[in-house]
């Protein structure tokens, strides 16, 4: 039995992009282009009777093309506009600073400061909760759902479609902003090459055994060789509270517990599709916050919370 052909709807890539207003333009091109314009048009209209033609032309011409530059170039995904005003933005920014919640404190009146004083890191996030909710620093609280990935282009026509309608059902569902991230980050085989190792001593079958050593030395030369990556997706769920009266701890907490159901509503939705999620506890909150804001640098699993005992075990050597 044929399958029908599945219904076609395409889909902008970035749908955050702005509505052309006409001739393909967006309103701030049209204003770029305008005021480029004006400009060029007063030039010419104060100074026409004063200077000759050659000259006007040298002065405006180049207004002209600067601006339609400005307007229609593109830098990283910006418009030209956007990108100039942000690299203003971090020129004129401090580029040295350090974790100072408080504010950064002045040097005494006898002391003499040669060049700035470090700005304060103001992180989006303020704390983690020990259930695994970030505390946000506009008050509000967000928790990472981490999923597994599944196989779209290998399933048939009928599951695509069952697919895909249980995820846009999970979707209208949402009541809330929900941030969907897809990061790709380093992949490290050592701790499994060790324990195919391990496990391979323990085989009731020498040939086993020595098919278990031999993939163990393919992960290594793999591990070694080849620069490996592996897809992390995070859904992101937040809360903000509607109210700013109350204690700020009761209003978090209630923040918490709305987002924690929102995720484990989430949890059953995405079953459907056959997709694992499960809820970062406040390690593994914390790992993934240290991996975005550092990708690919390497760091111990696992930190130690303020009311807990930091202990060390050493390994003697047989």
């Amino acid at each position: 039995m044929n399958e029908p052909e599945p219904f076609t709807a395409r889909i902008p890539a970035d749908i955050n992009t702005p509505d052309k207003i006409a001739y393909g333009l967006t309103f701030r091109q049209i204003l770029i282009v305008t005021l480029t314009g004006g400009i060029a048009a007063a030039v010419y209209y104060l100074f026409h009777h004063l200077l000759p033609i050659v000259i006007l032309a040298a002065i405006v011409l180049p207004l002209v093309a600067l601006g339609l530059t400005i307007a229609l170039s593109r830098r990283d995904g910006l418009s030209l506009d956007r990108f100039a005003l942000a690299a203003l933005l971090h020129t004129r920014a401090r580029k040295h600073l350090v974790s100072a919640p408080e504010g950064v404190t002045g040097p005494p009146r006898w002391c003499r400061l040669r060049g700035k004083l470090p700005a304060p890191l103001r992180l989006p996030v303020r704390a983690i909760r020990t259930d695994g909710a970030l505390e946000l620093a506009d008050g509000g609280v967000a928790v990472l759902v981490e999923t597994s990935t599944l196989s779209f282009h290998l399933r048939t026509t009928g599951e695509q479609a069952a697919l895909v309608g249980a995820f846009g059902r999970w979707l209208n569902s949402l009541e809330a902003p929900v941030q969907i991230l897809a990061r790709a980050r380093p992949a490290d085989l050592s701790e499994l090459i060790e324990t195919v190792e391990q496990q391979a001593d323990m085989l009731p079958h020498a040939a086993l055994a020595d098919a278990a050593r031999g993939h163990a030395g393919y992960l290594a030369e793999l591990n070694s060789s080849r620069e490996l990556l592996t897809r992390q997706v995070l859904v992101v769920l937040r809360d903000h509270p509607a109210t700013s009266r109350g204690r700020r701890t009761v209003r978090r907490d209630a923040c918490a517990a709305v987002v924690l159901r929102r995720a484990a509503e989430a949890e059953r939705s995405l079953a459907a599709l056959g997709i694992a999620t499960r809820v970062l506890d406040a390690g593994q909150a914390s790992q993934a916050l240290a991996e975005c804001l550092d990708p690919g640098g390497r760091r111990p699993y696992g930190q130690a919370l303020p009311d807990e005992l930091i202990t060390s075990t050493t390994r003697s050597m047989p």
